[in-house]
């Protein structure tokens, strides 16, 4: 996601004092929004890319290339990282309206589990992060698509990651961390949950929220 649409998005957060815990009704608008947004980026990119049909499982499988490790980079993986950037700013305009300054996108989250303690990496502090060549002290962090709160993205009431599963129609997956990663043999899902001490679900267009 760009870095603009997420400072808005966390910029939103800082401003939020007097907003409330979401209440049932809220919970429900706020899913049927979510599987709007999937199901819109859904159609977008098929419309973009496939000529508006849905893939093949044969389509879904081909690939494309291979990342910097060497391990292939499908059609699925391609087409999933579109759907998701789409989505990124469907939530975008719609919780600016509906719930301003009480969500936060891909808000990236350092968490220790010795201590169980959890800040805010600031995509300002990402960035610079990264231009000089620190990555390494992002390696292990939490970075859920959305995470719904009342103001304050460390006291979260729910996060949301936006699954495109390829064909369509299945559940989409938590993915588990490989081998020599600080959460090795957990799964994305398991640890947002215990760092952010709140449900995480996953959103997938005609499945919704699950």
């Amino acid at each position: 996601m760009p870095a603009g649409i997420r400072a808005t998005a966390q910029a939103g957060a800082s401003v939020a004092g007097a907003l409330r815990v979401m209440d049932a009704a809220g919970q429900a608008r706020l899913r049927e929004i979510l599987k709007e947004c999937a199901t819109e980026a859904d159609l977008d990119v098929n419309l973009r890319m496939l000529d508006g049909k849905t893939p093949t499982a044969q389509q879904c499988e081909e690939q494309v290339g291979t990342d910097a490790e060497g391990k292939p980079i499908t059609r699925a993986m391609q087409w999933g990282q579109e759907k998701h950037a789409v989505a990124l700013r469907c939530v975008q305009a719609r919780l600016s309206v509906e719930r301003p300054g009480g969500f936060s996108l891909e808000q990236r989250y350092r968490y220790n589990r010795d201590t169980k303690t959890l800040e805010l990496v600031s995509s300002g502090e990402e960035q610079a992060m990264i231009r000089t060549g620190r990555t390494g002290r992002l390696r292990g962090t939490l970075v859920p698509d959305v995470v719904i709160h009342s103001g304050d993205p460390l006291r979260a009431e729910a996060s949301y990651d936006f699954k495109f599963p390829c064909p369509i129609g299945k559940e989409g997956v938590w993915r588990k961390y490989p081998e020599g990663h600080p959460w090795e043999g957990h799964r994305q899902g398991e640890m947002y949950e215990e760092a952010l001490g709140v449900d995480a679900f996953r959103v997938s267009p005609i499945l919704g929220v699950y």
